[in-house]
């Protein structure tokens, strides 16, 4: 089932997110919908708590079905950054709780993340480009950052003031 996607300024963005103790079928379901709603969108990358979940929850695909590739939809429960690469990386990030707003965002280039799968099996794999700044970049939800946290003060309030326009938009309709 498609979620509604909070859209900044919201609380619960910022908010540190619960670790998951213990996976559930309800969990798992949660995971699906949250597939089908980044999928949907279309992004590449989905948290919980842009779904209004306070829970260290995320999904990816960075995958190009445009290019040829095989989807590779990833479900990561605790997801967490055990190692990363002194060399950095630059990506234009967006995000679907940024609507339409980019900014280039420096990130380690390679990290190793280790998480829990559907079934609840201890995971581990190194990540790089895209890839990488995907992964970081959810977590970073997890843990109450937006990519808009790393931009400075002016080009950051500028953004918000642009969300803050459209939730009124968007109330109106």
């Amino acid at each position: 089932m498609k979620r509604p996607i909070l859209i900044h300024p919201d609380p619960r963005l910022k908010k540190l997110c619960a670790p998951v103790p213990d996976l559930s079928d309800e969990l798992r379901v949660l995971a699906d919908d949250m597939l089908e709603t980044m999928y949907d969108a279309p992004g590449i990358g989905l948290a919980a708590p842009q779904i209004g979940v306070l829970e260290r929850l995320i999904v990816l695909d960075c995958a190009r079905a445009d290019d040829g590739e095989t989807p590779r939809p990833l479900v990561m429960f605790n997801p967490r950054v055990i190692a990363s690469s002194d060399e950095r990386n630059v990506y234009e990030e967006g995000c679907l709780s940024i609507p339409e707003q980019y900014a280039e965002v420096e990130r380690p280039k390679l990290v190793e993340v280790e998480w829990l799968d559907r079934d609840g099996k201890l995971r581990k794999e190194e990540f790089d480009g895209l890839w990488a700044t995907c992964v970081q970049h959810e977590i970073d939800h997890l843990d109450g950052k937006l990519f808009i946290d790393y931009l400075k003060p002016l080009k950051r309030q500028m953004i918000t003031r642009k969300m803050v326009k459209l939730k009124r938009e968007r109330a109106r309709i």
